[in-house]
């Protein structure tokens, strides 16, 4: 009711914010697609180098081994930058960090297109070199996806938002595979750097025109606004005003590695994250070696397991939320999903007994169905993550999952360089997917948000 002493303009201006308190905005959605295009180009640069890879291991003259290692850099740079990337993220905030994350990254990626006008070794160095460079710059993009997530969305639709994010990875394959293999085959392998790098460059700066937390948004309503704090959203994660830092670094992280539903939850995705590193790295050389397709078709078929993966993405988020919304507990939700994914995954392994390239693409888009319906490690970060130390706890947490790219190019590259066949690399793979179930079952336990006791810092 309002108020007999105001005026007729005061009691307009009243009525019309309590009705703009009422509207449910879906701002957190628009955030969300933000960070699903964002992830899309951050993908879409990884592989550059794998749609690459062909046009490159012929001009330099590099063996499987040389090309495992090249395919590796960038996780080792990318691993080794996860804690202090985590460590900006919980300092600076999201929004910032992730916008130098981008463009850094960007410009990278770019430079990585000039290794073609050097020769022999000078050129295998700055190729190297560049990828160690792309990965150290893209450290905090994921943890940083994790934090936005948390502060955005309430637990009961972040599993379909981290999936959302997450799927980003196959549709940036759908999407860019084709276009990057008709770059390499129409303008030669460096072309695909000079165009992924300028695109980067561009979305960095529209990335700082959209995001916000959810305090400071200029488009979030009230309703919208108390609808996700009330549900379990961390809305003061990203505030406009930094706080000082609220844990030791050094004592947050054996905390962390000190609990045992936390440890299980990062080796299951360093098992996961083998399946995409197989992806990202040696599929498309398994296309065009194993089964003698044209880096032009390949391009193109490798698109099609990617469709797959996205949709099964999308599918385990929802999946997950369902469960969660009908009563479920986070860890049946959570896990339910993450085995049944990870089962369908092993189904890789049939193709070393197909000879039939359709079966073969129809088998590869099962397992990377499977992959993505069980890819829901980043939703159970945001839910496990202690509140004041999100961004360590997913660096933490993408360390371990992208100690896989190091190992999974390399391992990978031994064994078709010794047995001259992909068969034992796809027995490999899908023995992680088993590995990950057994974390998953017999290690995580119950999943809830972790309260850190030990390495806080008293205020």
């Amino acid at each position: 009711m309002t108020n007999l002493q105001e005026t007729p303009v005061e009691q307009t201006q009243a009525i019309r914010t309590a009705a703009a308190a009422k509207v449910q905005t879906r701002t957190r959605w628009m955030i969300l697609a933000m960070l699903f295009v964002i992830t899309t180009i951050n993908y879409a640069d990884r592989a550059t180098i794998s749609i690459a890879a062909p046009g490159i291991k012929k001009e330099l003259g590099l063996d499987a081994v040389q090309m495992g290692f090249v395919f590796s850099a960038f996780a080792w740079s990318y691993v080794i930058a996860q804690l202090p990337g985590g460590w900006l993220l919980d300092r600076f905030g999201s929004k910032i960090t992730y916008f130098f994350s981008i463009f850094l990254w960007s410009v990278f990626t770019m430079l990585t297109g000039a290794a073609g006008f050097l020769a022999g070794g000078a050129a295998v160095t700055m190729l190297f070199a560049l990828r160690l460079l792309v990965g150290a710059a893209e450290a905090p993009s994921f943890p940083g996806n994790s934090r936005i997530a948390s502060a955005w969305f309430p637990t009961n639709e972040r599993g379909l938002a981290a999936a959302i994010f997450n799927s980003a990875q196959y549709f940036a394959t759908v999407l860019f595979a084709p276009i990057m293999g008709w770059l390499v085959h129409s303008y030669g392998w460096h072309s695909v750097f000079y165009v992924m790098g300028g695109l980067g460059i561009v979305m960095a700066f529209v990335w700082l025109k959209v995001i916000y937390g959810p305090k400071d948004h200029p488009s979030v309503s009230a309703s919208e606004l108390k609808y996700i704090q009330e549900g379990g959203a961390l809305v003061d994660l990203d505030g406009a005003q930094k706080a000082p830092a609220q844990v030791n670094t050094f004592a947050c992280i054996k905390e962390l590695l000190g609990n045992r539903m936390l440890l299980g939850v990062y080796i299951g995705q360093y098992c996961i994250t083998t399946l995409t590193y197989f992806f990202l790295t040696w599929f498309p050389v398994y296309l065009v070696q194993e089964r003698h397709m044209t880096i032009l078709k390949a391009g193109f078929v490798a698109s099609l397991p990617a469709i797959a993966g996205f949709l099964g993405g999308v599918f385990g988020g929802w999946l997950s939320d369902r469960l969660a919304k009908k009563g479920y507990s986070l860890s049946v939700s959570r896990k339910l999903p993450i085995v049944i994914g990870m089962l369908l995954s092993m189904s890789m392994i049939a193709c070393n007994y197909i000879e039939t390239d359709m079966l073969v693409v129809a088998v590869m888009s099962l397992a990377f169905f499977g992959k993505g319906v069980g890819a829901l490690g980043w939703a159970v970060v945001s839910d496990t993550s202690p509140k004041e130390a999100g961004g360590l706890s997913g660096a933490l947490f993408n360390t371990f999952g992208n100690t896989a790219g190091i190992t999974t190019p390399i391992v990978i590259g031994f064994i078709v360089q010794g047995t001259g066949s992909f068969a034992g690399a796809l027995v490999y793979v899908g023995a992680n997917a088993a590995l990950a179930i057994a974390c998953y079952l017999f290690i995580v336990g119950d999943i809830k948000r972790v309260s850190l006791s030990k390495s806080l810092i008293k205020q």
